[in-house]
């Protein structure tokens, strides 16, 4: 049996799965159902489209099976004011309550990020999740301690004027780098995925839109980043591996506040070319 499962009695011969799928592989026999092509199968992305395109649920896929690919429910569909108000809410949440972190909760953060988009659909995104507070509080220690060196250069604080004034606070009892977070999710890639740093950061985006729905707040945690790029030892510390290149950490907790506005934007540039 190949990766296809077509009924026969379901199909309507309209060829959606042909043409939709990205990498060409299906065929529509002049007389007969849907099939890959000789030397297909090697090349299939296992991205679904062509489980997903077919509106008469006529086919399925030896790995992506059609009774794992639920159906859409128009009920569920939002608005356009909808996604607007739900996008326009999000915010960086810089002030957390002393609460730890249900670990379902995060289970169902990442469960949902891994449905973000991968270049060639390779699903190379994996996950380090740090919910002691005590060690999240010492790599944010050991970043303090990096960019303590990292001042002295006075052309790095004329471009970052903000890396004294961090490191001030630090000193004055203030965690001014990873913000007393209860919780620390770190997506990251292996050297071998090309377009690793481009996934994560898509994963970490649907984590980071979805989280509000479970009354959680994120803040991208980027002197961490900077500091794990540039630390071999925070990097570790961290528990990502040094085989593991592409990386980016992200803040989570239960915010301390509300917002209740929708702050304006800078107008966006646009050339259409």
């Amino acid at each position: 049996m190949g990766l296809l499962i077509i009924d026969a009695e379901k199909c309507k011969r309209d060829g959606f799965c042909v043409r939709d799928c990205p990498t060409a592989i299906i065929r529509l026999p002049e007389k007969g159902v849907p099939e890959i092509i000789p030397g297909g199968e090697a090349t299939c992305l296992d991205c679904g489209h062509c489980v997903a395109v077919c509106p008469h649920d006529a086919l399925s896929h030896k790995r992506i099976p059609i009774e794992k690919s639920p159906p859409v429910r128009e009920e569920l569909r939002i608005s356009e004011a909808q996604v607007v108000q739900f996008l326009r809410m999000r915010r960086s949440v810089r002030h957390f309550l002393d609460r730890k972190v249900e670990r379902e909760k995060i289970r169902k953060l990442i469960e949902i990020a891994r449905y973000a988009p991968t270049g060639g659909n390779s699903q190379m995104v994996e996950w380090v999740v740090l919910d002691d507070k005590a060690r999240i509080r010492e790599i944010a220690g050991l970043t303090v301690n990096w960019l303590r060196e990292l001042i002295k250069n006075p052309q790095v604080v004329a471009a970052s004027p903000y890396l004294p004034v961090t490191v001030a606070s630090w000193d004055a009892g203030n965690d001014s780098v990873l913000r007393d977070a209860p919780a620390l999710v770190i997506a990251m890639a292996p050297r071998e995925a090309m377009n690793g740093l481009v996934d994560l950061t898509l994963a970490l985006s649907y984590l980071d839109l979805f989280a509000s729905a479970l009354d959680l707040g994120t803040c991208w945690a980027g002197l961490l980043q900077g500091t794990m790029i540039n630390s071999p030892a925070v990097k570790a510390a961290a528990g990502v591996p040094e085989s593991y290149p592409h990386h980016y950490p992200m803040m989570v907790g239960y915010p301390e506040f509300k917002f209740h506005r929708l702050p304006e934007r800078k107008e966006p540039k646009i050339m259409f070319a």
